[in-house]
């Protein structure tokens, strides 16, 4: 299963931890830029993207909730640590 990440500058052992639960990042986008406010794209290949709400502003939140509604793909929102992102993902289903 591929991910989009968004959220964070450096995501530490969540991408580890992931490629040990079968996940594949495809992307990952700090969410910082002003480019990133307004439009961020979603990989075809991404089945998952996964929103770290704490390095976030809510105008990429929305506006990467509203791209993940159109093209049909599961949304996360978890804290940037592991048993947030796994709390959450076992609530999705997706592990």
């Amino acid at each position: 299963m591929s991910v989009m990440i968004v959220g964070a500058d450096r995501l530490g052992g969540i991408e580890k931890n992931l490629a040990a639960q079968g996940f594949h990042v495809a992307a990952h986008v700090c969410g910082r830029s002003a480019a990133d406010h307004r439009c961020v794209p979603i990989p075809r290949a991404a089945t998952l993207v996964v929103v770290l709400v704490d390095y976030v502003n809510h105008v990429t939140a929305r506006n990467i909730k509203k791209q993940a509604k159109i093209q049909g793909v599961p949304l996360v929102f978890a804290r940037r640590s592991w048993r947030s992102l796994t709390e959450q993902l076992q609530r999705r289903g997706v592990t």
